[in-house]
């Protein structure tokens, strides 16, 4: 399917990609708690899988399999310590995961600079696996599965992310950030806000889970969150040389390059809900 698509121009690949994905997610996420865990955990393994090929072939020699068996416990740990599957206490699991990391790089003799690249395996563990992880309590109250708050966030993240694209497209002249990503404009950045809010007080006039103030508080975090994960990941392709993270999503790149606003947007949100609760 992706090569049909490819052999439309960027704008229309963008649009097709995003229409199906979006209704891949929106199904999933609707039907029920565990497609929703299904989407998500296909989301951080190949996030994962694609910031580790990253650095492999650039810059780094990282723990790939263990990082990601790591990274995928954690995910599944969160989910099933929020549905109240299993206890907090297994938590615990997660340090002798990462101490095997550790253990791993003394048997690596190809390795010579392993505190480097033992400090890039860790990065996509903290960077991507975590965020993600994180989600699973903003969508949990008390074991309760709540499809609302993630709809929200995700048509909210992409109301943004679309209205930055045109706004800042057919409207941008003044650089947002020119050392790190030099295409991003403010322009961009007022109709990725201004189409974001519209979709948070929609969401706070067709659900009952927040009240219009916190879903338009949930607006503005991904709004500026959004952004700066957006150039994090800017920053993250500058470094190691490359335009974009991967070619598995026409038009949008890769994994890396769809969902880097939600990666840091995710921490921010989780401390408002605990706030709110």
């Amino acid at each position: 399917m992706t090569e049909a698509i490819r052999k439309y121009n960027n704008l229309t690949q963008r649009i097709i990609t995003g229409i199906l994905g979006a209704a891949f997610i929106i199904a999933g996420v609707c039907f029920g708690p565990w497609t929703y865990f299904v989407i998500f955990i296909i989301i951080c393994f190949f996030t994962l899988l694609e910031f580790y090929k990253l650095t492999l072939t650039n810059v780094a020699l990282p723990e790939r399999v263990v990082a990601l068996l790591t990274g995928v416990l954690i995910y599944v740990l969160s989910f099933l310590v929020e549905i109240r599957s299993v206890e907090a206490k297994y938590y615990f699991l997660i340090f002798p995961a990462m101490a095997l990391i550790f253990i791993l790089k003394l048997y690596n003799k190809r390795d010579t600079k392993p505190f480097t690249n033992l400090a890039f395996t860790v990065l996509g563990i903290v960077y991507i696996a975590v965020p993600v992880s994180l989600l699973n309590y903003a969508v949990f109250d008390r074991g309760h599965y709540n499809f609302e708050v993630i709809l929200g966030i995700l048509l909210i993240l992409w109301a943004s992310d679309t209205g930055a694209y045109f706004a800042g497209t057919y409207l941008g002249k003044n650089k947002l950030f020119r050392r790190i990503s030099p295409k991003k404009t403010w322009e961009g950045f007022a109709g990725g806000a201004a189409l974001a809010l519209i979709f948070a007080y929609g969401m706070s006039r067709y659900t009952n889970s927040l009240s219009v103030t916190a879903w338009l508080l949930v607006g503005v975090i991904i709004i500026v969150a959004g952004v700066f994960g957006d150039l994090v990941e800017s920053q993250l392709k500058r470094s190691i040389e490359i335009k974009d993270s991967g070619n598995v999503l026409p038009g949008h790149g890769g994994f890396l390059d769809r969902f880097d606003g939600l990666l840091i947007t995710a921490p921010f949100l989780v401390v408002f809900f605990e706030l709110l609760r």
